[in-house]
């Protein structure tokens, strides 16, 4: 199930969504916890200051907050979220209160406090016992002990979430100060069964749009995996097809991203096995037929021979030399064969040194000397002594000239020139053979250095040509990390050029 790329992307896709959903979520509903309560101890401590101002006379807290001058007789404020009633409130004066931190006023005045965000608050007394409640439960309880409680009466603000009770609360204790001495403390809570809502309420919708966005997602993901595995799967059909043999397979590109240069560099493929293929079906059939000609002929001169022909000295001499000419010719083919071979294989162990391709130009005109002078053509070697040398193997580079200069002579029109030229270009050696023959036409032009080809096949083979020669020379050439290149005009001579590194 999972060895389907369609199926990894889509799941992989969806754990991405997932993971940024939920590490998304987790985060925003933290914080805005974080915020919810923050922003209900600000209330309670909000409330516990206006709770203590309004009901203890010269109370502080901190911050402290402005109350308005009124009569203790009757009480009556409403600030924030609190409301406030009192009646027979007589407390002592000041410096009485100070000096007996005594607020037992409190307990026996007749009070109604409440608020509006069902806020519990409590007054206690320097002792932790309660004076007033707003809830009316706890008053003369001793809380003392309260962590809480015991902070706010060493002077420090606490507070406390407890969300792991049957009723989640925030407490708050708040110190009341009045000329800064401790006279009592506010201890307030506030259920959080809003809190708790919103964040469930908030919870529902997240999980409801993770729903929706994987959803979404996994469609999206579907189709996106879709578009990529398609091609993947037609280029893996194709590649079945194409090792079992069918080399005609093309593949449509859909695309110019990655995919659609896999597709390109597919059908390129195929289409270069096609014309490798091709090349060698006909270089099997090239050599069967180049084989076979001397071998023919080889057969049919010995039989000639055996039925009597061997009795007659001249017709023996005469065929023998015929079986001796064509032995020849079937030993070139074969060396011919090995050579490119060993260069397809990259095992011609070539010995390069520094040569002199002038010293080397000349050295081979000479052996041609004889044939082109039986031709009548004049060769010519244009190489100065400062000409730079070349990183080559003399006797495969000498085998090249051989050829190039074969073929000029071969066609040349008697009295004409065939130049060899020995030039320095940056970090190369560039030779050109060049002669004034007879051309070849540009239609055949791209095909020549192909093996076994020939431009006018009627004449090559009358003058004894397989159509390797040029073939092994370009080969020897790239051996030797350089090129070869043929540039001729019909009835006006052929120019081949080719490039070795520079010693």
């Amino acid at each position: 199930m999972f060895s389907s790329i369609r199926t990894r992307l889509t799941i992989s896709h969806l754990a991405v969504i997932i993971v940024a959903m939920g590490l998304s979520g987790l985060l925003l509903l933290s914080l805005l916890e974080r915020y919810f309560l923050e922003a209900m101890e600000e209330s309670l401590a909000a409330q516990a200051q206006i709770t203590a101002q309004a009901l203890i006379p010269g109370a502080m807290v901190e911050p402290v907050l402005e109350m308005p001058s009124s009569a203790y007789g009757t009480i009556q404020q409403r600030q924030s979220n609190i409301w406030l009633q009192a009646q027979n409130v007589a407390p002592p004066d000041g410096e009485s209160l100070i000096r007996e931190t005594d607020l037992d006023y409190l307990a026996d005045a007749s009070l109604e406090l409440g608020t509006q965000l069902d806020t519990r608050i409590r007054l206690l007394d320097a002792n932790g016992s309660v004076l007033v409640d707003s809830r009316g439960e706890d008053q003369g309880v001793d809380l003392g002990a309260e962590e809480l409680v015991a902070q706010a009466l060493a002077g420090l603000q606490a507070s406390r979430t407890d969300q792991a009770g049957p009723e989640p609360a925030m407490y708050l204790a708040m110190p009341v100060l009045v000329d800064d001495r401790i006279v009592g403390v506010a201890y307030l809570s506030q259920p959080l069964q809003d809190v708790t809502a919103v964040l469930r309420d908030l919870r529902r919708l997240w999980l409801l749009s993770t729903a929706v966005a994987l959803t979404l997602a996994g469609v999206v993901g579907l189709l996106l995996s879709g578009a990529i595995a398609r091609p993947v799967r037609r280029l893996t059909d194709a590649a079945a097809s194409v090792a079992r043999g069918h080399l005609d397979q093309q593949v449509p590109v859909g695309s110019r991203d990655e995919l659609g240069d896999l597709s390109r560099t597919f059908n390129e493929m195929t289409a270069r096995l096609r014309a490798a293929r091709q090349m060698q079906v006909d270089f099997v059939a090239n050599v069967s037929h180049e084989l076979r000609t001397p071998l023919t002929a080889v057969k049919g001169l010995v039989e000639t021979l055996r039925a009597g022909a061997v009795d007659d000295p001249e017709v023996r001499d005469r065929f023998l030399e015929s079986v001796d000419g064509e032995t020849d010719r079937l030993i070139r083919l074969v060396k011919d064969l090995m050579i490119l071979s060993r260069a397809d294989s990259e095992v011609l162990n070539l010995q390069c040194t520094h040569l002199d391709l002038g010293a080397l130009a000349r050295e081979t005109a000479e052996q041609l000397g004889s044939q082109a002078t039986a031709k009548g053509v004049v060769l010519r070697v244009q190489a100065s002594p400062s000409a730079p040398r070349a990183l080559a193997d003399g006797d495969r580079i000498q085998q090249v000239l051989v050829n190039l200069l074969d073929n000029a002579i071969k066609y040349s029109h008697e009295g004409r020139t065939v130049t060899v030229r020995v030039d320095g270009l940056d970090s190369q050696v560039v030779v050109r053979v060049q002669d004034t023959g007879i051309g070849i036409p540009a239609e055949e032009l791209p095909r020549i250095g192909e093996r076994f080809y020939r431009a006018d096949k009627a004449r090559s083979r009358a003058r004894g040509g397989s159509g390797l020669g040029l073939a092994i020379a370009k080969a020897l050439v790239q051996a030797h990390g350089g090129e070869l290149t043929v540039d001729s005009q019909e009835g006006e001579g052929t120019t081949v050029i080719f490039t070795l590194p520079r010693a």
